[in-house]
């Protein structure tokens, strides 16, 4: 009897401490748990996939609304088999600034440009899927083997990690309450049990929120929480779609980036392999197809390009929750609140020192999901290529080193990741 293309998903009711237990791809909690990890993996997104637009340009409300389209296209490709989510990424920031000449302030008036080198770059990024599709993936997993496609995953969030720092470090009370978040998230990672354990980054934020309005709107410490903009925003809007303009410069620019996308695909799937213990190669071209996919359509209306989001991996190494189901409900929960300025002016109240707190948790987790891929595929570190190549790739991406070449500029995860690639090809031993 053939299997049928989406998983029959067995209800698993979750244990009374919650700690150890697994949930598999092909499995799912009941409900209201279902719906409580959707709203998580909808926080764990949030941050990185509206911070991205609006370093581009583009309408965060349009990049969240279509990073729900993206999840549930990417969910059919793939037959609901790998649990992944879709957001913004921030390896096109660098090069759509340089094509649309963009200064930083409110929408970008040369998105168009951009747009379409954002599609050009999709269509390449499917164009791959459907290669791995048909031959396999030996010859990408010989490019980008273990140790390069950790290195790749880890440097994310190294290169992340400033952004979280930058944020808090304002001002001396801003600083302290990042840290106080950090310990709201950790304690209830530690402490906690059961779904309330499950809810660590959820809960942890909402926990650092409330000590965070006490200590600003009621004792006065620390700038204080407006919550003027949530009472006059509309429940409805509609998001400012845009149209792409397609100019051969700019496609050629932003194409290339398909290859840190698949490096970034790939390494996230063998995470998500190590910590479910199942084999997911063969997902591995419909994913490329579904990511590309989800980035054409984002980028033919408006929205960013698109890539599997290593925020929801690392929730998912803490929760050890690998439904699909969940993230079929944050991508409903996205679309929703894409057509919410309301629910945009509350995310926009969540207090910077707040936000770059879980930050920190965040995107330490998403360092550590690489450092797993090289314990789990037993990366030998004795063996001096790897060692190199590992070593230089998170210098690289750490420290946001960024090569520039006329009006092309290759930034620290770009640089990373096809310097990873390189010295793992050129440094490879030759037999005598």
């Amino acid at each position: 009897m053939a299997a049928s293309y989406f998983p029959k998903w067995r209800l698993r009711a979750s244990t009374a401490d919650g700690q150890g237990q697994v949930i598999a791809a092909d499995e799912r909690l009941p409900w209201p748990q279902t719906f409580a990890m959707g709203v998580q993996h909808v926080v764990a997104m949030f941050g990185s996939t509206v911070l991205a637009p609006l370093l581009m340009g583009f309408d965060p409300n349009l990049a969240i609304f279509m990073s729900g389209i993206g999840t549930l296209l990417f969910f059919v490709l793939v037959g609901g088999r790998v649990p992944s989510y879709l957001g913004s990424s921030f390896s096109f920031i660098g090069l759509v600034i340089a094509v649309s000449a963009y200064g930083g302030h409110g929408l970008n008036p040369n998105l168009g440009v951009a747009l379409g080198g954002i599609i050009a770059c999709g269509v390449l990024y499917a164009l791959i899927g459907l290669l791995v599709m048909a031959i396999g993936t030996r010859w990408i997993e010989t490019l980008m083997p273990p140790v390069v496609t950790g290195a790749v995953v880890a440097v994310i969030g190294l290169n992340l990690a400033p952004i979280a720092i930058k944020g808090v470090s304002g001002n001396n009370f801003d600083a302290w309450m990042a840290l106080g978040t950090v310990l709201c998230v950790g304690g209830v990672a530690v402490f906690a049990r059961g779904m309330l354990q499950r809810l660590l980054i959820l809960v942890g934020l909402m926990l650092a929120y409330v000590i965070y309005a006490v200590l600003t709107n009621g004792a006065g410490l620390g700038k204080p929480i407006d919550f003027g903009m949530v009472a006059q925003a509309a429940w409805f809007g509609i998001p400012h779609f845009s149209a792409p303009v397609f100019k051969a410069d700019a496609m050629a620019l932003l194409a290339p980036v398909a290859i840190i996308l698949v490096a970034e695909n790939l390494g996230h799937i063998k995470a998500v392999a190590a910590m479910t213990g199942q084999n997911l190669d063969k997902y591995m071209g419909r994913a490329f197809v579904g990511d590309g996919l989800a980035t054409i359509v984002s980028g033919s209306v408006g929205g960013t390009g698109v890539t599997t989001y290593a925020e929801n991996i690392g929730v998912m190494a803490v929760t050890k929750i690998y439904s699909t189901l969940v993230f079929v409900v944050a991508a409903c929960l996205a679309i929703i609140l894409g057509f919410s300025p309301k629910f945009g002016a509350v995310i926009q109240t969540i207090p910077g020192a707040v936000l770059g707190g879980v930050s920190i948790v965040v995107f330490g987790l998403i360092a550590v999901s690489g450092a797993r891929i090289w314990v789990e595929n037993k990366v030998d570190f004795s063996n001096n290529r790897n060692l190199i190549v590992a070593a230089v790739t998170l210098v690289l991406g750490a420290g946001d080193f960024t090569l520039k070449l006329g009006q092309f500029s290759l930034g620290g995860i770009g640089t990373a990741t096809f310097g990873a690639i390189i010295l793992h090809a050129l440094l490879r031993e030759r037999k005598a």
